[in-house]
């Protein structure tokens, strides 16, 4: 560009000068010549400055970029002394107030303030090219995918860095019907359609979607490469996921498992889960289990407590796996006060009293149950026997009242039939991995778990997986794993009631040491949520990037804007009122807030989402194609009658007059 072009650009991109500098904040008085709407510039019709719209102001060599935050009018009152004079618009001066957000420094655009402007420095529109530098958010060389378009100019295209959008966690916020679960899937849609075929990608990439409702869980949806777990705790057969029995060994989940209490409860726990662990330390696990049954049985038939001696054998006999009547030869004297063995022969039944009582206990059935005892395939049900055998001597030395800690198993034993329905925890096999060869996407479709399942299956996964990471850290972090979590509010809510406070604290303490730490493994999170102030103020305020769609309850509102710093005050108040589809795209990532019209995906790539549309399934058909008709053949007919009617006029007209030349029109 030669020096004239230079100078006669700069004459038309010129908006005015800078009158105040109050800290960001910039005034800008217009010229009166730019208070038109458009600018003409080489037969290209450009916007000229508005609210929302950017500037640049030229301190010297340096560009300093800000954004139109609000415009007001003054009295110009120089003029207003002497108004014959002066044209009613002449006595107005219009300010600009601008809040300044970066600069460019060579070509490339720069986050942050360097400088601040001086008052009298120029300030001038931007040019398309500068305008596209500032909405690239990524480095020269960076791989990028688009998300969509500037709404309010479809001509600037949105391009992300993979690196700095998919390895940070990330926010996608908006109420039912804005647009949120297509922003999930399209971002996804996109990354898979750019990396999905690199070897290297399907080897070092995993991704695992909780899917609540059963949206992402088509064929097309998201990527083919995906395996879908179609789980159900209505018990129809549906898929497994297969865990290891360390995957689960911890206390906390057994104390969230069995709805704990802290003083009794979970002491107990920790004590049955030390005995379970000593047991398979051992040479042969099921003897060692063996043995000590046999030593819990002989300390029972010495029970000299009728209540006592019924209890213990009682859930001994919740151990053994035996088809007869355990007790159908042993019975309770209540004289001697203590058990006996039924024989066939008169006067020869044997009392555990006398002292060689050792003599028949191998004729008790319980001792010849304990003889063919087998190991559960099962965990689950193989651990609450440790539980009883825990339990037992609890009771026997008095340690623990059978009331206060029975609970806890038996919650343990109905929440284990919905849990078998869903996990597998094979004692003696080797897990496969949630992800198959060549697919990096696990989808979780939990459409028909129950409540309680839907908050357990996504924490367990988590936490398994992300203590997976944590162990095999190295110095240098190759592998990656993207755990998706769409309405996170359902296992996210800080006020939820519905479960112990214990069982909230480790959720919470889970998903926040993961947003908090995940980073320094390779392991980042992806939430999206109706409801973002349900949500722990922890995990929102330590997400990286956000993708915010229309919101427009105040408590949404007000959690978005204290816990987002890079949100400016337009973006704000353009939440409640953005269509669907559009959404506010901030965060570390941008290096200015701006709303983007996310990019919409085909109808079989789409989650299953749609409202749906009521009138089709209200309306009869052949009401349906009654309309139809009417549509198609009633229009066209009254316009060839009015056609008809037409010529006939003009064809009288032509026969009475003479011609067209005589009609008075």
């Amino acid at each position: 560009m030669d020096h004239d072009d230079y100078l006669l650009k700069k004459s038309i991109f010129r908006i005015g000068e800078v009158s105040s500098v109050d800290g960001r904040e910039v005034s800008i008085r217009v010229d009166q010549e730019k208070n038109r709407s458009h600018i003409l510039y080489r037969g290209e019709l450009l916007s000229n400055v508005s609210v929302g719209g950017y500037v640049k102001l030229i301190k010297g060599f340096n560009s300093l970029i800000g954004k139109i935050e609000k415009e007001y009018i003054k009295e110009d009152k120089s003029t207003s002394q002497s108004p014959e004079y002066t044209q009613p618009e002449e006595r107005f001066i219009r300010f600009l107030s601008v809040k300044m957000l970066g600069y460019f420094s060579g070509d490339k655009y720069h986050k942050g303030i360097k400088e601040l402007p001086l008052v009298g420095n120029e300030c001038i529109l931007l040019d398309a090219e500068e305008y596209q530098k500032i909405h690239s958010f990524a480095q020269e060389g960076e791989c990028t995918i688009r998300l969509g378009a500037l709404m309010t100019d479809e001509r600037v295209s949105i391009d992300v860095s993979v690196d700095r959008l998919f390895a940070s966690h990330i926010g996608i916020f908006g109420n039912t019907g804005s647009g949120k679960s297509h922003t999930l899937a399209t971002l996804y849609k996109n990354l898979f359609q750019k990396f999905g075929d690199q070897k290297a990608f399907q080897e070092n990439a995993r991704f695992i979607l909780f899917d609540f409702n059963g949206e992402y869980s088509n064929a097309t949806n998201v990527t083919p490469r995906k395996k879908v777990y179609d789980l159900s705790t209505r018990g129809d057969g549906r898929d497994k996921i297969q865990l290891s029995s360390q995957d689960i060994f911890t206390p906390e989940i057994f104390f969230i498992l069995a709805s704990a209490t802290e003083k009794t409860q979970q002491p107990f726990i920790r004590r049955a889960l030390k005995l379970y662990g000593k047991a398979q330390k051992a040479q042969s696990p099921l003897e060692y289990t063996k043995g000590i049954l046999r030593n819990k049985l002989k300390q029972i038939l010495k029970v000299s407590n009728g209540a006592l001696a019924d209890l213990t054998l009682g859930y001994l006999e919740s151990i053994l796996d035996y088809q007869d009547d355990l007790r159908s030869n042993l019975g309770w004297q209540s004289e001697q006060k203590c058990f006996y063995i039924r024989r066939t022969q008169v006067n020869s039944s044997f009392y555990f009293n006398n002292s060689d009582w050792e003599a028949g206990i191998p004729e008790i059935k319980h001792w010849q149950a304990i003889d063919s005892l087998k190991e559960d395939e099962d965990f689950i049900s193989w651990i609450t026997k440790f539980l009883y055998i825990q339990l037992i001597d609890d009771v026997l030395s008095n340690r623990a009242q059978n009331e206060h800690v029975a609970p806890a198993i038996n919650k343990l034993k109905s929440l284990s039939k919905e849990f078998s329905k869903v996990f597998s925890i094979p004692t003696d096999k080797e897990t496969p991995s949630l992800w198959e060869e060549g697919k990096p996407l696990a989808v979780i479709n939990m459409s028909k778990v129950s409540v309680s399942m839907k908050k357990l299956i996504p924490l367990l996964l988590s936490y398994k997986y992300y203590q997976e990471h944590k162990n095999k850290k190295s110095d240098v972090v190759t592998s990656s794993l993207n755990i998706i979590i769409d309405e996170a509010h359902n296992i996210l809510s800080y006020d939820s009631t519905r479960e112990s406070q214990d069982w909230k604290d480790f959720r919470l303490e889970t998903f926040e040491e993961i947003i908090k730490e995940g980073r320094k493994f390779g392991v980042f999170l992806t939430i999206a949520s109706q409801r973002p102030s349900d949500i722990s103020a922890t995990i929102i305020s330590q997400l990286h990037n956000y993708l915010i769609h229309r919101l427009i309850n105040n408590r949404d509102l007000e959690m978005v804007e204290k816990a987002i710093a890079y949100l400016d005050k337009i973006s704000i108040e353009s939440l409640p009122i953005l269509p669907a589809g559009a959404c506010v795209l901030s965060g570390i990532i941008a290096d200015l807030p701006l709303i983007l019209q996310v990019d919409r995906l085909s109808e079989e790539e789409q989650p299953e989402s749609q409202t749906i549309a009521l009138t089709e399934s209200w309306l009869d058909k052949s009401t349906e194609e009654g309309e139809q008709t009417t549509e198609e053949e009633g229009d066209p007919t009254m316009e060839d009658k009015d056609h008809t009617m037409a010529e006939e006029d003009l064809t009288t007209a032509d026969a009475s007059s003479g011609g067209l030349d005589d009609l008075p029109f």
